[in-house]
């Protein structure tokens, strides 16, 4: 589990400490090792024969992946799910965001997810689900979200190939693309960054918990995509009609509510 001491993938955790029954064992992947802490203490009160191994890591280093890969080969686990939910986005425009932060989301968001994935897959077999965390901004263009938007569609346009690549090994990937989330840091933080007030609301947003519940279900079901909730199914289904040059105008609309 990636990106495991906040937000989505820490209602991750909790939801599989409660629910996935056949899971041994946690390996919690994030840069904060206090908030790692946090979880596994979490994770102990919901389920005392669970064990979380804490490994805090800055997937944006080379270093650190080569850690992991070394800590796969040395363990050899099983592993059933994997959950990559580390990324983040930044609101602004090509000037408000400098190009290190552009260049930190696409390493995060984009190249940090294929690599620990890449690095899981040989200790995954038949039955075994992986779960890319992208966003129902992976189904058009956003400005504003232009980097965030794009690292979004690269991750949900790998998962939907890797599905199919991975169908003979019986492998379930499913590529999991929500709507705004009321109860993560992402909207908080984009309210304090967002200098030129690019967004004013973040209407019918959804809660992590009915995210997590939902994905995890059409997982099971094997679904190639989960859009939990009717506002990211209602974009995914009009993304597929609608010209592009449209749907960005009805977002420049939208925001300014």
């Amino acid at each position: 589990m990636t990106g495991a001491s906040s937000g989505l993938g820490r209602e991750y955790v909790r939801r599989i400490a409660s629910c996935e029954r056949e899971i041994e064992e946690i390996w919690v992947i994030a840069r904060r090792k206090e908030r790692l802490e946090e979880v596994r203490s979490n994770v102990r009160e919901i389920n005392q024969e669970l064990h979380v191994c804490v490994l805090p890591m800055d997937l944006t280093q080379e270093k650190e992946l080569d850690r992991l890969e070394e800590k796969m080969y040395r363990e050899k686990p099983e592993i059933r799910i994997l959950i990559n939910a580390a990324g983040f986005g930044k609101v602004g425009n090509y000037a408000e965001i400098g190009r290190k932060e552009s260049g930190a989301m696409i390493d995060l968001n984009c190249r940090a997810a294929v690599e620990v994935t890449q690095i899981c897959l040989p200790y995954m077999g038949k039955g075994s689900r992986i779960l890319q965390i992208c966003s129902t901004a992976a189904f058009q263009p956003f400005p504003r979200l232009n980097v965030y938007a794009a690292s979004k569609a690269f991750l949900y346009r790998y998962s939907r190939a890797l599905r199919i690549e991975l169908s003979g090994r019986g492998i379930r990937v499913t590529a999991v693309c929500p709507y705004w989330i009321r109860d993560t840091e992402f909207i908080s933080i984009a309210e304090q960054e967002d200098r030129s007030g690019s967004i004013r609301h973040f209407p019918l947003a959804s809660s992590a918990a009915s995210v997590v519940k939902w994905s995890l279900a059409d997982s099971r079901l094997g679904l190639p995509v989960s859009t939990p909730g009717p506002v990211c199914l209602l974009h995914r289904i009009a993304a597929k009609f609608v010209p592009s040059e449209l749907m960005m105008g009805l977002w420049a609309l939208i925001r300014r509510l």
